[in-house]
């Protein structure tokens, strides 16, 4: 069990950790992705929506 631990603490010391410009653009890349696709499902729902009420009614 002591091994694994050990093993584990190798591999983090050899993470390249982002600085704090790289977290924050990347943060902001990953919400306005997250915001468009949001947008997209709901423009797509709302379509779906008003189209199967034309049929069903």
């Amino acid at each position: 069990m002591g091994g694994f631990f050990k093993g584990v603490k190798a591999e983090v010391k050899k993470v390249s950790w982002p600085n704090k410009k790289e977290l924050v653009n990347h943060t902001a890349v990953v919400i306005a992705v997250c915001a468009i696709m949001a947008l997209l499902v709901w423009i797509l729902d709302s379509g779906l929506h008003a189209l199967l009420s034309l049929f069903i009614g």
